[in-house]
C-alpha cells in the first residue's frame, strides 16, 4: 500500500466566526492510500481549539509512513485497530487514514460506502446553512443571500438573543443554534426560555465542555432539545450524555473516522438519543464520508462546501439542503488536485 498526502489552505467565503474565534480559511489535509492502482481519499481538517494542526499531522505521518505502507490491508475495520494502536490520540488523522480506507475497499469491490453498510439512500434529511457571529447586519446578509430550508447559528457573543431576534424577523424556517460551549450555567438558564420563544428547533453545547453534572441539571428544566457536540468526541462519550443531552453531534475527525462513527450510531440509539452528524468545514471529500450516514441519522450538518470559496473535489450535489451523493464507488468523489 502506497500512502501520499497534500495539505490545503481552503478560503471561506466569509469571515467564519464562532465563540472561540475567526478564521478567513480553513487548513486540511488530504491523505491518499493506493494499492493495486486504486487511490483511496480521506480528509483530516486541523482545528486549534483542539491543538491539531496539518504540520503535527503529517509530522506523525512521516514518523509511522513505512509501517503503514507495509501494512496487509484487507479492510477497514481491521486497519482502523491498526491506526488506533499505531498512534493513539491522533484522531483527526486516524480519520483522514480510516476514510481513505473505505474509499478505498469500496473502489476495490466497486460499490459505495452505503451499499457496502446495506443502507437505502434517499432519506430525507436536509443539511442546515451555517452563519457564524458577525454584526447583526452582516449575519441579515448572509442569511438573505443564502436562502435556505434550516440554519444553524452561532451563538456566545453578548449580543446574541439580539441576533437570533433579528435573523427571526427575516425568516420563519427552523433555526438551531450552537453555542460553543458560549456560555455559564446561569446564562443559559436564561436564554434558553428566551429562545424557546423564538421557535429555535434544538440547541448544541450550551455550557462548558465535559460538564455532564451541570449539564443535568439544565437538561432537567430545558424548554428546548439540547445536543452534545463538545461533551460528545469519542465512543466512550456516547453513555456520559444519556440524561444530560437528547442527542449527540458526531463528528468524524473528533471521534477517529467512519468506523467508531457506526459504533457510536449503534451505541446512541440503545440509549434513545437523538443523532446529528457534523462537519468540521471539510471540503467535499470529508463532507461525502458524512453523507453516506444520512440514512442513518436525525439530523445532519454538512454544509462545510457550501461556506468555502473553492472546493478539491466533486462528488455532492446541493439543492435548497437535500445532498445528492453520485453513484460511484467508494465515498463517490472525484479530486481535483
Amino acid at each position: 500500500m502506497k500512502l501520499t498526502f497534500t495539505s490545503f489552505e481552503l478560503p471561506f467565503k466569509y469571515p467564519f466566526t464562532t465563540a472561540r474565534g475567526t478564521k478567513s480559511y480553513q487548513p486540511t489535509l488530504v491523505v491518499t492510500l493506493e494499492q493495486y492502482g486504486i487511490k483511496g481519499y480521506g480528509e483530516a481538517p486541523a482545528i486549534a481549539y483542539y491543538d491539531v494542526t496539518v504540520e503535527s499531522m503529517i509530522a506523525v505521518l512521516n514518523s509511522k509512513k513505512a509501517i503503514i505502507e507495509n501494512y496487509a490491508f484487507q479492510d477497514p475495520e481491521r486497519f482502523w485497530h491498526f491506526l488506533h494502536h499505531l498512534i493513539p490520540g491522533q484522531n483527526f488523522l486516524i480519520c483522514a487514514l480510516d476514510m481513505a480506507a473505505w474509499d478505498l475497499y469500496g473502489k476495490m469491490r466497486n460499490k459505495s460506502l452505503s451499499q457496502l453498510w446495506n443502507l437505502t439512500p434517499g432519506k430525507e434529511i436536509v443539511t442546515d446553512y451555517t452563519i457564524g457571529i458577525d454584526t447583526i447586519e452582516k449575519m441579515l446578509e448572509k442569511l438573505k443571500a443564502n436562502p435556505w430550508p434550516v440554519y444553524k447559528v452561532k451563538m456566545g457573543a453578548e449580543n446574541d438573543i439580539e441576533m437570533i431576534r433579528a435573523l427571526r424577523t427575516a425568516t420563519n424556517h427552523p433555526i438551531r443554534v450552537d453555542v460553543n460551549s458560549g456560555w455559564t450555567l446561569a446564562e443559559a438558564k436564561q436564554k434558553i426560555p428566551l429562545l424557546a420563544e423564538l421557535g429555535i428547533e434544538f440547541i448544541e453545547e450550551p455550557i462548558a465542555r465535559f460538564s455532564y453534572p451541570e449539564m443535568a441539571i439544565l437538561h432537567a428544566t430545558a424548554s428546548l432539545p439540547l445536543f452534545a457536540d463538545e461533551s460528545c468526541v469519542t465512543e466512550a462519550d456516547v453513555v456520559k450524555c444519556a440524561g444530560s443531552f437528547d442527542g449527540i453531534n458526531i463528528k468524524l475527525t473528533k471521534c477517529g473516522g467512519l468506523t467508531p462513527a457506526l459504533r457510536m450510531i449503534a451505541n446512541a440509539r440503545k440509549l434513545n438519543l437523538k443523532i446529528m452528524a457534523g462537519c468540521m468545514n471539510e471540503s467535499t471529500i470529508g463532507s461525502a464520508a458524512l453523507a453516506h450516514l444520512i440514512p442513518l441519522l436525525d439530523y445532519v450538518d454538512m454544509d462545510g462546501p457550501l461556506l468555502l470559496k473553492e472546493d478539491i473535489a466533486t462528488g455532492l450535489t446541493y439543492d435548497y439542503g437535500k445532498v445528492t451523493i453520485s453513484n460511484n464507488p467508494g465515498l463517490g468523489i472525484t479530486v481535483n488536485f
